[in-house]
């Protein structure tokens, strides 16, 4: 018996779907100048984790359970006395996904997530860099359906950052939009 390997839904869509309309509605040459999702980095920034490490242990868990994969510690790179801050302090989690786990969390992310934000109208059309990478800022983790009630007491933000392969802002939008990201109507960058 033969075993098919699992494809995440995104990646054959992309792959099968959307290249080719891309580059029709971009009116791109190649099939090599389409925009292509390379990798997506969550950010916690934890600054009061100095203080109470229960803190950064809550942080790291919710990241490996939305992401399936355990994330690195960051530290600061120079004390800053305003903020009781010294270098080398473990002040923040990132990792990076790419691959299936990147479409994956990128699925997740559009179906479920985002649906469940209360007044939600969509996601700013202004987080895009010049590079056409797109950022996108939640100020709570407990609209991921992975995490229990109690894994949601200690709030924290996440700041998801969606690097993109292109030419401009615009060709990483249409890519974006294609993956089921829910932009603000009305509301251009």
């Amino acid at each position: 018996m033969a075993s098919t390997q699992y494809i995440p839904r995104l990646k054959q869509d992309y792959k099968t779907k959307y290249v080719a309309e891309l580059q029709k509605e971009l009116k791109l040459d190649n099939v090599n100048q389409v925009p292509v999702l390379a990798k997506i980095v969550l950010n916690v920034g934890l600054g009061q984790a100095k203080d109470d490490k229960k803190i950064m242990e809550v942080a790291t868990n919710t990241i490996t359970k939305i992401t399936g994969q355990h994330p690195v510690q960051t530290a600061a790179r120079k004390s800053i006395a305003g903020f009781k801050l010294r270098e080398g302090n473990k002040i923040g989690l990132k990792v990076t996904l790419r691959g299936d786990n990147m479409y994956e969390f990128l699925d997740r992310l559009v179906t479920v997530v985002l649906p469940r934000l209360r007044d939600f109208h969509g996601v700013s059309n202004k987080s895009f860099d010049n590079q056409g990478n797109y950022s996108l800022g939640m100020t709570d983790q407990s609209v991921f359906p992975e995490l229990s009630f109690e894994e949601t007491n200690t709030p924290h933000g996440i700041q998801i950052v969606f690097n993109v392969k292109c030419h401009n802002k615009s060709d990483s939008k249409a890519l974006l939009v294609k993956f089921g990201m829910p932009f603000e109507k009305g509301k251009e960058s």
